[in-house]
């Protein structure tokens, strides 16, 4: 038994240190040949940067626009993604019962399946109906992108929040009822916040997936070069798909370069986004700490 116990305890050692090797050669090629490019020629190419900014003038050899289209859409993904998902995770755990439980959570299970190119094959598919029945103009775009990416990142959240609230203690729900507390009073006051690390999670879940996916936005709205995004139906650029596009169509070591920086910023925006998390976590575990 202990010689069972000493090779688990080695394969669990290797296993992370395989973990750990590989982060760190991954982060240290990016940094390698992405940091050295970043400046604010990587964002706005020759244009001034107040007028890149203000959207005065266009940025065509700048990943500006590329870094504003991610940043709205993630978040008009979660705009349309975080009440439904949380919101059926909450049901899941508190008020869902028996067979109606059962395919509720079959299907998260099945949405969670999907491929992204199958999410992003359904959203072409379904502005093609749309011009043939409801909308003529219906075109692909931002909002497109968005919804689709929404189905696809809802069931981290409804399995994150679900998750969170039924491991809860029991005696949470006790001492709510105990006071007197209603049940819309228990979630709001007591189960959300106890739960809300682990929500939180599952918001970072979405929001990375949302912000690195590739195959979605290529059937669904995102085009190179495209400015700014104006509106809700209009074309957008990404930073994933200008990663993607910039190392299958590069011409020259300068403009893989430029692909190099624009996958550091989308790093850097990603962990950026999960220091926000992480920080509003803290404050929110304080408030409710300090509310008891």
């Amino acid at each position: 038994m202990d010689a069972r116990i000493k090779l688990l305890r080695i394969l669990a050692w290797l296993s992370a240190f395989f973990v750990i090797c590989s982060f760190l050669m991954l982060i240290g090629f990016l940094i390698y040949h992405g940091a050295p490019v970043i400046n604010t020629s990587l964002f706005f190419g020759n244009t001034a940067p107040l007028e890149a900014i203000t959207g005065s003038r266009p940025v065509w050899d700048g990943i500006w626009p590329a870094f504003i289209g991610t940043l709205c859409l993630v978040g008009l993904t979660m705009a349309i993604s975080l009440l439904p998902g949380i919101g059926c995770g909450i049901y899941l755990a508190r008020y869902s019962e028996g067979r109606k439980k059962e395919m509720l959570s079959m299907a998260v299970d099945l949405l969670a399946s999907v491929p992204s190119i199958v999410m992003g094959l359904f959203g072409f598919v379904l502005i093609l109906f749309l011009r043939r029945t409801l909308a003529p103009d219906a075109t692909t775009c931002i909002s497109l992108a968005a919804f689709c990416l929404a189905l696809l990142v809802m069931p981290a959240l409804v399995v994150t929040t679900r998750s969170s609230i039924e491991s809860l203690p029991d005696s949470l729900v006790t001492t709510g009822i105990s006071l007197g507390f209603t049940e819309q009073q228990m979630l709001l006051h007591i189960l959300i916040p106890a739960a809300g690390k682990g929500i939180l999670g599952g918001i970072m879940l979405a929001m990375g997936r949302a912000a690195e996916d590739t195959a979605v936005i290529m059937l669904t709205g995102v085009v190179v070069n495209s400015g700014l995004p104006a509106g809700l139906g209009s074309k957008f650029e990404a930073l994933p798909f200008l990663i993607f596009y910039t190392a299958a169509q590069y011409t020259d070591q300068e403009e893989l370069l430029r692909g190099f920086g624009a996958a550091m910023v989308l790093l850097m925006l990603s962990a950026a986004l999960l220091y926000a998390a992480s920080k509003l976590q803290r404050t929110m575990e304080k408030h409710w700490k300090g509310a008891r």
